[in-house]
């Protein structure tokens, strides 16, 4: 017997509540909350051995400079203050304020020069995508999540495809999860945020009454679908076999239930700041590990939103606040990645929209940089444990194997076993669409 909690407050101007996790309650009175706020999330934007990708959007653009790629023959008014270490590969250093990272850069690959981002706008777009904004097919290009939701569909009925733990952020683009684009809502990111976990139980509903609610729903849906040209209706059809879904099964509930994990790993994360940094994301440790949960429960993309590293003043004093938590949140996911077995079969990005400026400026910042910027892969079956490209003695060209972010999407989607040069996807006007725009796997990193 599940249970559903109907409790309801804070509504916007057309009646749907303002809770920004999948509010469920109302269907089990007759009503078709989940599946209306399944529509409204994506509008706005298992099997032990299925392949999966965690990507991180380091919101606002880190220093790559400051992180993986330090310039100590520069002088100071480029370089900064900070000092690069050793790591456990010989002749990789990082920055001091990343000891975590070093203690295992043999299962990690910092990427010293990305580039792909001409305008130098915020945007989480690039890094959800691989591709910029511009010249958009009809219904725009959809994030790589959505694509999996596409073609690979539910690893489990009660877990959806493709999860996005962004909350809301000031700007927009700080808080996407990815967007579906010409794919359609219904394989938009499940954003299971806010308060409202307790929503996702039926309140003296049996399965099989349930059932007949669903039985009804689909006579209706029937009926409408005989008099709907725009597809809507189909697209309504996956709402709410996911909300159907959730509510029969407890996985979903379970998998973001941290109180599950045992305190040492828990610990191992850490906390960090569920509060939203400025107008960007939050600084939530614990969502690196219900990233993993999810991953591991059958979500086949999960993407999280870390931080505001848009440092144009102080940056090296912020960087002292986001660094250390980064540091220790991404080694553990790693780390307990490679632990549970998961590291051939889960592979994890964590970058920004582009890089910063070699000089610092007058107000101790570094301005944007769309020339190069840096990235960080692990898992996913990769060739681990190396650096890939390099820039010039200030850190403000690239010098040697420029990486682009269509390569890296090329090569995550080779990882899961699709040919991205190969498979298509209509985009409204029913044109076939590659997912990338030509990129090959990066030969250094498959075999």
């Amino acid at each position: 017997m599940l249970k559903i909690l109907g409790n309801q407050r804070g509504r916007f101007c057309d009646g749907v509540s303002r809770r920004d996790f999948l509010r469920i309650g109302a269907l089990g009175m007759g009503g078709l909350a989940l599946p209306q706020l399944l529509q409204a999330e994506a509008l706005s934007g298992i099997k032990k051995s299925h392949k999966a990708v965690i990507m991180i959007y380091m919101a606002g653009a880190p220093p790559h400079q400051d992180l993986f790629d330090l310039k100590m023959d520069a002088p100071l008014e480029y370089r900064g203050p900070f000092k690069p270490i050793s790591t456990k590969v010989p002749g990789i250093q990082i920055s001091e304020h990343m000891p975590q990272c070093a203690k295992i850069m043999d299962k990690l690959v910092p990427i010293r020069s990305m580039y792909g981002s001409p305008s130098g706008d915020h945007d989480s777009f690039i890094c959800y995508t691989g591709r910029t904004v511009a010249n958009q097919p009809p219904g725009g290009w959809p994030s790589m999540g959505a694509v999996l939701s596409k073609l690979e569909g539910p690893v489990n009925p009660a877990i959806a495809p493709f999860v996005g733990l962004a909350p809301r952020a000031g700007h927009p683009p700080y808080g996407s999860p990815g967007h579906p684009g010409f794919i359609g809502p219904a394989h938009g990111a499940f954003r299971p945020n806010g308060p409202g976990m307790q929503d996702l139980t039926l309140n003296e509903i049996t399965v099989d009454r349930l059932n007949d609610r669903k039985t009804l729903l689909t006579g209706f849906d029937k009926f409408r679908r005989d008099l709907d040209s725009s597809g809507m209706v189909e697209g309504m059809d996956a709402f709410n076999q996911q909300a159907f879904g959730v509510l029969t099964s407890s996985k979903l509930v379970d998998a973001l239930n941290l109180d599950k994990e045992p305190a040492k790993v828990r610990e191992r994360y850490g906390k960090g700041d569920k509060n939203n940094y400025g107008d960007g994301a939050p600084r939530n440790l614990e969502h690196f590990l219900l990233a993993r949960r999810l991953v591991e429960a059958g979500a086949r993309c999960v993407t999280l939103n870390f931080g505001r590293w848009d440092f144009h003043s102080s940056n090296h004093s912020e960087l002292l606040t986001h660094l250390p938590w980064f540091d220790q949140a991404i080694a553990a996911l790693v780390e307990d990645l490679h632990e549970r077995g998961l590291d051939k079969d889960v592979a994890v990005v964590a970058w920004g929209e582009f890089g910063r400026t070699p000089l610092i400026n007058k107000d101790g910042g570094r301005d944007h940089w769309p020339q190069v910027g840096c990235a960080l892969l692990a898992g996913g079956g990769m060739k681990t444990g190396q650096v890939i490209g390099a820039t010039d003695r200030l850190g403000g060209a690239i010098a040697d194997r420029g990486v682009h972010f269509g390569e890296v999407f090329s090569t995550l989607y080779h990882g899961l076993g699709i040919d991205a040069n190969k498979v298509t996807l209509p985009d409204l006007s029913g044109r076939p669409q590659y997912l990338v725009d030509g990129w090959q796997p990066l030969k250094e990193l498959v075999s």
